[in-house]
Formats: structure tokens, sequence, C-alpha cells
């Protein structure tokens, strides 16, 4: 029987909302950084703020649009989360020297899943960074959409990616309870990012954050 995927919980806005999730069973808390588009943008300081307050073993991601190593590593000094979520394509060379200075922090690179070209830019990152974050979103627009489409990919192409890398890939865009099971189904991820669905007017749910984990348990 194979393990549950890990749940990260992204667009935390609050101590409170990262305690919610923690308790209702996330591994993986995301924290949005300044954003093109898309919700849960908060300040680097309220950030480094959540991050302080969440305990091990919980991962605290940042997400950042931002390209260059040295603005990322001098933005992660305010946020000291314990993983960078890169939103948008990093250099090669870049995330060498993150690696460089940053040798405890975990890299995970996101890969918006377009059509088959994203298959050969999974591969080509693949071995630079910890994970891949598979999401909906086109960068490739005048506004970059970065993720928090709450859009469904193409799954047949994400199911391609985790079979041809050997490190963990998470599964993003659109996730809810009514789709979880194919989801899971269809591209055995090793985590699963989700953000609209288990919110109401913008907070996190109890209930929908409870039914959401739920539905993972019965996949």
């Amino acid at each position: 029987m194979k393990p549950l995927p890990r749940i990260k919980i992204c667009c935390i806005s609050s101590v409170e909302e990262a305690q919610l999730a923690i308790a209702h069973g996330a591994s993986a808390l995301g924290l949005v950084s300044s954003m093109p588009s898309g919700p849960g943008v908060i300040g680097d300081a309220l950030i480094g703020e959540i991050a302080r307050q969440v305990p091990p073993p919980i991962a605290t991601f940042l997400l950042t649009t931002l390209r260059d190593a040295d603005a990322i590593i001098a933005q992660h000094a305010v946020c000291k989360t314990n993983t960078l979520q890169l939103v948008d394509q990093v250099p090669v060379g870049e995330l060498v020297k993150l690696r460089r200075q940053l040798p405890a922090i975990k890299l995970v690179q996101v890969i918006h899943v377009l059509d088959d070209s994203s298959i050969a830019e999974a591969l080509a990152v693949a071995p630079y960074v910890d994970a891949l974050l598979l999401d909906s979103g086109n960068p490739t627009l005048a506004v970059k959409e970065l993720g928090g489409t709450g859009r469904v990919h193409d799954w047949s192409i994400s199911r391609q990616i985790r079979q041809q890398v050997d490190i963990p890939v998470f599964l993003a865009g659109g996730l809810s309870e009514a789709n979880i099971q194919e989801a899971i189904n269809s591209v055995q991820p090793f985590g699963l990012d989700l953000c609209s669905s288990v919110r109401e007017d913008g907070k996190l749910s109890v209930e929908r954050l409870a039914r959401f984990m739920r539905a993972v348990q019965e996949s």
C-alpha cells in the first residue's frame, strides 16, 4: 500500500491559519511573497513571523518570484523559511549558487505544465533541486501567472514528469475534494498543494479542510 501524499496548504496568511492547517494534518505551509497575480500575498516580515512559530518537522515554503540568487538569499534572510519555492524559472547557475550559499535550505522549482515542453524543462532542472511542484500557471503571459489559478492542468503530462524524475513531485492546480482521488490515482505525487479549495471568503475553512483531508484518506 502506497503512503498517502504529503499535504501542503498554501496562501497561509497568519499564525492562526498556520496552526489550523497543521492541526488538520498539513506537513507543509506555503507563504506567498510579492506576485504579479494570484491570491494569498503577504509581506516578507509577516512570512518571517509565521515561519518562526511553525514547529519542526513542518516545512515552511517561501514562494518567491525572484530569479537572481543574491536577491533570493537576501529575501530569505528576512523570511527564514526552511524551503524556497521558486515560482518562476530560475537559471541553473543561480540554482547552483543557492545550493552553495544556503546548503540547509530545500529548493523546490515550480514547473508550469503547459504542454510536452514542460517535461523537458522538468528533466533539465531536476538535478539541481530537491523537489518539483507541478502547477497550472502560465509564465509566458504579459502578466505572468505563477500559481494560484485554481485551474487543473493536463495530469497525463504531470504523470510523465513524475515517472521520469528521481526527486519528489508535488501536484498543484485546481485540486479539491471532488477531484483529489482522481488526481492521486493519475499522477501518484509525493505531495499535494492547495489553496482556494480549502478557503471560504478568503479564510482557511475548518470544514473544507477537514473534508479535503478525509477525501485524501479515502483515496
